[in-house]
């Protein structure tokens, strides 16, 4: 079945699954003392221009996330984010469950934190009754769909570390925001301020595993212990290292989103001209977010999955994959002029 549900509902590139079965030979040390792990940190650095950087492996993109914000916390901090943000939204309250700091859930228009919103929150430091404000968390790109330029990320790092704050970027889909803005991992990551970020594979190509990069020495100290706290230490961790090793060297990360970015355009252009449709958000990225009457989104589901956003408006989130083709599109489109015409 071919849908537009989610990126994680596609397959697993098929030179991914070559590097899996090219990894299954033999025994190799486990919990990531092994060639694969050390190739795929490797990648990493080279990709971010900088040799200091200790990069650690994770099975999902909830437990990067908890990883992440544990080694940036205490269970008296708070943490700022979008009301929208996968953090507060769709991790079933993991991350304040497993850092102890409560979450601050800030009203955006686009998904978007800006200093202008944040600042608000930037309160009751050092006063005993107030949880401390430690964290700005962003989603690249958000859960919107949209994507935060380099300039609107520094001005959120310089506000954040004004307050001896830390930014932390949900990268899961980083890499469509790297390929609409056409720019380099670097300069949406190290090169704007980020504290620490996690860079998916699993909605691009992978068939599991996260990356988790903390540009701080202090942020990473603990992270290991974090890790296999958080259960998230594979023991054959080769398994996912060796999907990053072709996934970085061979330039897949960002044809992936390229592909993903492109069919979600394609689907826009073609939706506006859909009857009595209306486009919510503006499409940068794989994801398209689009209202119509519920007769004909209930119509529309009968032949394909895909998620309500907010139900109160019948919005609806139609989510592109590396894997989705210009045929899925034009077969999605001729039904739903059916429905509409």
């Amino acid at each position: 079945m071919r849908s537009f549900g989610s990126d994680n509902n596609s397959g697993v590139h098929p030179r991914i699954i070559r590097a899996l079965t090219e990894a299954n030979i033999d025994h190799a040390i486990a919990y990531g003392d092994d060639k694969w792990t050390r190739l795929a940190e490797e990648e990493i650095r080279v990709l971010l221009e900088d040799s200091s950087i200790e990069p650690f492996f994770l099975f999902n993109g909830t437990g990067a996330n908890v990883v992440a914000l544990q080694a940036c916390t205490l269970p008296f901090h708070s943490i700022l984010c979008a009301s929208t943000a996968h953090i507060a939204v769709d991790e079933c309250g993991a991350p304040v469950k497993l850092t102890g700091a409560s979450l601050k859930e800030i009203v955006t228009t686009d998904g978007k934190l800006t200093p202008e919103l944040v600042r608000p929150h930037l309160h009751g430091f050092g006063f005993e009754h107030h949880s401390q404000p430690k964290v700005i968390a962003i989603s690249q790109t958000t859960e919107l769909g949209t994507c935060y330029t380099p300039g609107e990320i520094r001005a959120l790092a310089d506000l954040a570390h004004a307050h001896d704050l830390y930014l932390f970027v949900d990268g899961t889909r980083i890499a469509n925001a790297c390929a609409y803005l056409n720019v380099t991992l670097k300069e949406i990551t190290s090169g704007c301020g980020v504290d620490i970020f996690t860079l998916g594979g699993t909605k691009n190509g992978l068939m599991f595993g996260e990356a988790l990069v903390p540009l701080r020495k202090e942020l990473a100290a603990h992270l290991k212990y974090y890790r296999k706290q958080t259960t998230q230490l594979y023991s054959k961790m080769r398994y996912i290292a060796a999907q990053f090793i072709p996934y970085l060297s061979e330039n897949l990360w960002l044809e992936n989103a390229q592909k993903s970015n492109a069919s979600a355009r394609l689907l826009w252009k073609k939706m506006q001209h859909v009857k009595g449709i209306e486009i919510t958000q503006p499409v940068e990225s794989n994801a398209l977010f689009f209202i119509l009457p519920k007769e004909i989104t209930d119509k529309l589901r009968e032949r394909y999955f895909f998620y309500d956003w907010d139900e109160s408006r019948n919005e609806m989130r139609l989510v592109c994959s590396w894997d989705t083709t210009e045929q899925d599109v034009g077969d999605f489109i001729d039904y739903l002029r059916q429905l509409t015409d």
